[in-house]
């Protein structure tokens, strides 16, 4: 569904509280000042130790098989486990609405039922056989989950009409400056509604034993509920939660990662010329500056809404799309792949409707698995406070050239872009980065002088590992 947040404001809106602390916490574990009713207190760190050097993985069921079922879907884990790939995020798997519909087939986030299995995409023990699969495979899998709204015949309305938003007239609407059209906004003063949405959150841990749950436009559900959420889940097994918000305030005691959706764009911008490499630097100190500093930050080049009404990563990156894929895996924070990317998916697929993704080239795979092993197997990379600080490495082209290195754990990466469209050459002030490192792509050694000139090809990147 198109977002009509902006995840700039609710950043600017939180720095003024984070930056009024009298220090920086270094962990979730340490308070940033002694009044910690007022200012950023932490909480014990909630992250758990497999999602360390995670990578994430969007699954559009509809559109993945021509079939368009779970069990279809289940065909493909094994290659997807050959990848690399930790966790499986399923798009929606509920019934959809059928009142006010988009389109003949409706939208994933119009939910007609919490607590079933869309018929189109097969039964509740397809999704348990899907789930028992990624275990076995060493993957986890996550639920989409869509607490802002349902569908206009969800099951709650007849009976509960108290637990969605009304006007003055005493009618449902929809959610608040948004063009949603197909779904009806729920009430969360009242606290028998929040009660309903935690039990049917426990029904997917206790019947299918799903890992966690990616939970859509999280900044516009009340943040006390998440909170009291995460505490009533990890009591019945500890999850794993994704917030689709791009705001620092979810990520103190509900959510282990949320959007990057500010990078995103800046990463579109510069991909354009509209931006360039030191917009980029501004980024990493704002987040240094604003978020806690175990928080997770999903990366990604693409995602369903992104594609389906922003463009193809082709359309938005170009000939950069590569250098982006590989800043995502090296950069702070958990690299997001969407169903298709691995097969070069170049085309807006459509939301409402059957739109199936094209797998006759997998020219992507084997690009992506690279990227993910780099990110397993070295420590820097790790997420959160595991990993290595980004410490931008100056140049004479600082502008079109943006560097950096990473370093935990005796392991360090140097990761080198020429992010415009122009060949450029560059000398780099590697300073205490210099020295011996093996090339990411080739496994060639190489020596990296404390003055080290490149000479690079529009978009191209280099890796140095050690």
């Amino acid at each position: 569904m198109k977002r009509l947040i902006n995840s700039t404001l609710s950043l600017i809106l939180m720095a003024s509280l984070f930056m009024s602390c009298q220090s920086t916490p270094k962990t979730k574990t340490e308070a940033c000042s002694k009044d910690k009713k007022t200012c950023c207190a932490t909480t014990a760190d909630m992250h758990l130790d497999w999602t360390r050097n995670a990578n994430i993985y969007e699954v559009n069921i509809r559109q993945y098989t021509p079939e368009g079922t779970i069990n279809a879907f289940a065909k493909n884990m094994p290659r997807l486990k050959e990848m690399g790939v930790d966790i499986l995020w399923l798009m929606p798997v509920f019934p959809i609405s059928e009142k006010n519909r988009k389109g003949s087939m409706g939208s994933y986030y119009a939910v007609a039922d919490y607590r079933a299995v869309n018929p189109e995409f097969g039964t509740m023990d397809d999704l348990k056989n899907l789930v028992n699969t990624a275990h076995d495979m060493g993957m986890k899998v996550i639920l989409d989950w869509v607490a802002n709204h349902t569908g206009w015949d969800n099951v709650l309305m007849a009976d509960h009409k108290d637990w969605y938003t009304q006007n003055e007239k005493g009618e449902i609407i929809i959610p608040k400056g948004t063009d949603w059209t197909d779904t009806a906004d729920l009430n969360y003063d009242n606290q028998d509604m929040r009660k309903y949405m935690i039990g049917s959150l426990k029904y997917w841990i206790e019947n299918a034993d799903v890992d966690g749950f990616r939970c859509d436009v999280a900044g516009m559900v009340p943040t006390d509920f998440w909170e009291e959420a995460r505490k009533e889940l990890d009591a019945v097994k500890p999850v794993f939660m994704l917030a689709e918000d791009g705001g620092p305030e979810l990520l103190e005691k509900a959510f282990d990662m949320g959007y990057g959706w500010d990078f995103h764009h800046i990463m579109n911008d510069v991909a354009k010329g509209e931006k360039n490499a030191n917009d980029m630097e501004s980024f990493f100190t704002k987040i240094d500056t604003v978020f806690p500093a175990d928080s997770y930050i999903m990366n990604f080049t693409s995602n369903h809404d992104e594609n389906s009404w922003n463009g193809t990563v082709a359309e938005r990156m170009g000939e950069g799309a590569k250098a982006f894929a590989a800043l995502t895996f090296t950069m702070p924070g958990m690299p997001l792949i969407y169903s298709g990317q691995e097969a070069g998916l170049n085309k807006r697929l459509k939301f409402f409707e059957k739109d199936e993704i094209d797998w006759s080239n997998m020219e992507m795979a084997s690009f992506y698995k690279d990227l993910i092993s780099l990110k397993k197997n070295n420590k820097a990379l790790q997420n959160g406070v595991k990993g290595g600080k980004l410490v931008r490495i100056n140049s004479d082209q600082n502008e079109k050239v943006f560097a950096f290195s990473r370093e935990a754990e005796g392991n360090k990466v140097v990761v080198i872009l020429n992010l415009s469209k122009e060949p450029v050459k560059a000398t780099l002030d590697m300073d205490a980065n210099a020295g011996n490192y093996t090339c990411y792509k080739d496994g060639k050694k190489q020596k990296l002088a404390s003055k080290f000139d490149v000479d690079m090809k529009p978009w191209e990147y280099r890796i140095f590992i050690k």
